[in-house]
């Protein structure tokens, strides 16, 4: 089994972890009415999007999402909260640095032996949830489930539908198709976005991702047979219809959104193996990118 089959069969595990670490961490996340920006690179910029929706959805304040060398420093915050797996990364010390005594900020990590333990005011370390591989998995969905438990939003059920999830068997024609896209809604979208570079990390796959009424104007023109299309949460009304008729594979999301995204984790995996791929040696990737001065 590959590092990254072993974290992502995990997940359940560190979400009951992490949802239960909620309450203890309080005081470290943001609070309702603050105005908050959520930065990360890569995967944790996803799940920046991701938590921003949810956020601003259950109106505990405005809420935006920033690859952390895209912030806009004109801007006011209450808080900045960053996501960032290894603590190392470039572009997100920098920016805890140029915030330091003007913004307070957070840091959720999985390692407290790295930079970042200096650089944020606040600090939460979820090191149950670290991993050895490259292609990030359950530290992205436990950092998430952590800030969705804190905003009141998970539930038992996201546990029993991600071990459905991992149980339960993939469509087989999936494997073998030649495009995909994933499509979402909300906070869903950044979930999207996640499922499509997990696939090109993991099995250098031809993917896209959009929100799903977006899908319409324009990218379905692409869609034929040896395409699959993933809802993550409910699709707009029409839209499985209009992707069947170009040939292409419909998958439905029936699945807590979070759930369907370890579906597609074992997807990228399936698909690596089927092209004599290793998951564990991405192509052009480390696991932190860190940049000379």
């Amino acid at each position: 089994m590959t590092h990254v089959e072993d974290e992502l069969n995990s997940q359940p595990e560190c979400w009951m972890r992490a949802a239960e670490a909620a309450g203890r961490h309080r005081d470290a996340l943001p609070e309702p009415g603050e105005r908050v920006a959520i930065v990360g690179c890569g995967t944790s910029y996803f799940m920046a999007q991701a938590v921003a929706g949810l956020r601003e959805g259950a109106g505990q304040g405005e809420t935006d999402a920033f690859a952390a060398s895209e912030f806009p420093h004109g801007r006011s915050y209450d808080r900045v909260l960053a996501l960032t797996r290894s603590g190392t990364t470039t572009e997100v010390l920098e920016l805890l640095g140029e915030l330091r005594g003007r913004t307070r900020t957070t840091a959720v990590t999985a390692d407290s032996g790295t930079p970042v333990m200096s650089a944020a005011d606040d600090l939460v370390v979820l090191d149950f949830a670290d991993e050895r591989s490259v292609v990030q998995t359950r530290f992205a969905t436990t950092a998430l489930t952590l800030l969705r438990a804190h905003l009141g939003l998970h539930t038992d059920s996201v546990v029993a539908d991600a071990r459905t999830a991992l149980s339960t068997s993939l469509p087989e024609a999936l494997v073998g198709c030649t495009q995909f896209t994933f499509l979402g809604r909300g906070w869903t979208v950044g979930l999207a976005n996640e499922a499509g570079l997990k696939m090109r990390e993991a099995s250098l796959s031809w993917t896209e991702a959009y929100p799903a009424m977006e899908y319409r104007h324009g990218p379905i023109s692409v869609t034929t047979e040896g395409t699959a299309a993933w809802m993550l949460g409910a699709a707009p009304e029409g839209l499985a219809q209009q992707v069947r008729a170009t040939g292409g594979l419909w998958i439905d999301g029936g699945l807590d959104p979070l759930a369907e995204l370890v579906r597609i984790q074992r997807l990228a995996v399936a698909v690596a193996a089927a092209r004599g791929l290793d998951p564990d040696q991405p192509r052009h990737l480390t696991r932190s990118v860190i940049l000379a001065p």
